[in-house]
């Protein structure tokens, strides 16, 4: 007769897109605690939940760190992060412990690319800013120059990062947009506009600070999609109210979610996104399915669709 199979037990730490949840529920010789809420998992829940789970499906909102670990114990096989990015994840920790690691490039290049061109867009042609003075009042008559922004035609777009997201935002895809797109692996001063997607490494940390400023032109609109972390906020502000460059658009910052009261969001010439470059409803969906399909996989000792080597 066959041995019975283990049951593993698997800690999830949100609630899951629908499509991925429907192959949990359904995941056989598998018991599941799910914080079930759309808001971060606390702390000492996510402690408690991880204790002599076998699985781990978690967000990049939930620091993975020695504590997290050791709370878990040698039970724990398989981490699935429903993110392409694994700076909340203790690696060198989880590499010690021979855990295994399931993420989610690729699936969500195409929305973050989207995402970039419309913050470039909405940046350079102020219309955060402009909707504003419609609800305001400050719409009075049509004016020469009022509301000008900058027009990317004819212009050079930067994009410092060669993998996946960087080599995709190509703004054409949503106007006709006559301007050159250069990939590079640093500034240049000849760039117009400059948008920011590498990973974050400690080469990249910190890497848009008052130097890097300087050396744009007094009329670029910088972009970040990369990692809050890349960027130092404060030379950013400087470089923002002083006019060494024009405009600034962010979908990520530091820390998530930004303080109402950061000196970021008293400034109309920098649009902040709540870190929103995968939110579309098709391809959450479809991080979801890949995270929940690496944990089982994992849990199951098979080849995951998309492990970390690490």
């Amino acid at each position: 007769m066959r041995a019975a199979q283990q049951i593993m037990r698997v800690f999830v730490s949100r609630r899951l897109p629908p499509e991925g949840h429907k192959i949990l529920a359904l995941a056989e010789n598998c018991t599941v605690q799910q914080w079930d809420s759309d808001d971060p998992v606390p702390r000492e829940e996510l402690l408690k939940g991880v204790a002599g789970a076998h699985g781990l499906l978690c967000l990049l909102s939930d620091k993975i760190d020695k504590e997290v670990l050791d709370t878990a114990g040698p039970n724990l096989k398989v981490i699935s992060t429903l993110s392409v990015g694994f700076d909340h994840l203790a690696i060198e920790e989880i590499r010690k412990r021979g855990i295994r690691v399931g993420y989610t490039p690729d699936v969500l290049t195409e929305a973050t690319a989207e995402l970039s061109v419309a913050l470039l867009l909405a940046t350079c042609r102020r219309l955060p800013e402009a909707t504003q003075e419609v609800k305001n009042g400050g719409w009075k008559s049509w004016a020469p120059m009022w509301m000008c922004g900058y027009g990317l035609s004819n212009n050079t777009v930067g994009i410092i990062g060669l993998g996946r997201i960087g080599r995709q935002p190509r703004p054409e895809r949503a106007a006709e947009v006559n301007a050159e797109y250069v990939p590079c692996e640093k500034l240049t001063e000849d760039s117009d506009f400059v948008i920011v997607s590498c990973s974050l490494t400690p080469e990249t940390e910190g890497l848009c600070n008052k130097d890097f400023f300087s050396r744009m032109k007094k009329t670029s609109v910088f972009i970040n999609i990369s990692r809050g972390s890349a960027v130092n906020q404060e030379d950013l502000y400087q470089a923002l109210v002083t006019g060494q460059i024009a405009a600034a658009g962010l979908d990520v910052t530091t820390p998530e979610p930004l303080p109402t009261n950061h000196p970021l969001l008293s400034l109309k010439n920098c649009v902040i996104l709540p870190h929103i470059g995968s939110a579309t409803y098709s391809t959450r969906n479809t991080m979801a399915v890949l995270a929940v399909n690496n944990l089982l996989k994992g849990l199951a000792g098979a080849e995951m669709p998309s492990e970390l080597k690490i």
